[in-house]
């Protein structure tokens, strides 16, 4: 496995590659790498000739500098990670390598980037599309491998390559979870011992949701959603949104949209965890 920390010898040795007709995945992370990572390497490394990760806390989707700080940060075993899971490359780069000069682009989706994270998080999202972007532009894979996780992201990179006429296959894979049901993150990390216990309520209640779906009307299930969570003293829901999943707009009613989902965000302390149902 090659890691690369700067541009030019990670596009010589790619361009190389990919005129010998190989294909080239690629899986763009912020580090602190989990299982769910490892599973979007292993998912690349058996569709792809080579496979590629990079590893770049982005701070142009950081609204709040604290979160940046706080970010969990392990270079030496992702590293490890990456060659155990069959990566061929892993890129690495520092903030002025990918940003020589200020990134000043403006992205605009529609009501894609406005509602849920959008909302709350102001500037994310164009943060996202920036380094993905630019990722892209660098690397020039042939497919991208991204979690259901984060659904709204996911939602937002589909439109961006279809925007921008961008030649990359955007591969959606499934939110990998701990053994109780919390969705894996690396955020996960910085939660305490009583905080880590109380945090798979989250997706108890959205299966649970799921569940009941077919016996409450919309507002009744977002209702019992937020107040389920909230009785824990250690959870405060920031937003529960149920919205069609295309196109992201909240529904009032089931019949509203052929295929739903139901967005959360959670924070948990000072820890911000978010996760989503398909109903």
């Amino acid at each position: 496995m090659k890691v690369f920390h700067t541009i030019s010898p990670l596009v010589q040795y790619l361009d190389e590659y990919r005129g010998k007709s190989k294909t080239i995945g690629f899986v763009p992370t912020m580090g602190a790498l989990h299982a769910g990572h490892i599973s979007l390497i292993e998912e690349s490394v058996r569709h792809d000739d080579l496979t590629v990760v990079s590893i770049f806390v982005n701070p142009n989707q950081f609204n709040n500098p604290d979160d940046l700080k706080r970010y969990p940060r392990n270079p030496d075993s992702d590293i490890v990670m990456c060659k155990q899971a069959g990566a061929s490359v892993v890129f690495m780069p520092s903030v002025e390598v990918i940003y020589p000069e200020p990134d000043k682009r403006q992205f605009d989706f529609g009501i894609l980037d406005k509602v849920m994270e959008g909302k709350f998080r102001p500037g994310h999202f164009n943060g996202v599309a920036q380094v993905v972007s630019r990722l892209f532009d660098i690397v020039k894979p042939n497919r991208a491998y991204f979690g259901q996780k984060d659904f709204q992201q996911l939602a937002i990179i589909k439109r961006m390559v279809w925007d921008y006429s961008m030649d990359v296959e955007i591969i959606p894979c499934p939110t990998v979870r701990e053994s109780d049901g919390l969705a894996m993150s690396s955020r996960n990390t910085l939660l305490t011992p009583q905080q880590r216990a109380s945090a798979p309520l989250i997706s108890k209640i959205l299966f649970e949701a799921r569940n009941k779906a077919h016996s409450h009307s919309v507002d009744e299930l977002l209702a019992w959603v937020v107040d389920s969570i909230n009785q824990d003293p250690l959870l405060r829901v920031e937003y529960f949104s149920i919205v069609n999943a295309v196109t992201l707009e909240e529904i009032t009613q089931w019949s509203d949209a052929e295929n739903v989902v139901g967005c959360i965000a959670v924070n948990v302390g000072a820890v911000r965890l978010i996760d989503n149902v398909l109903f």
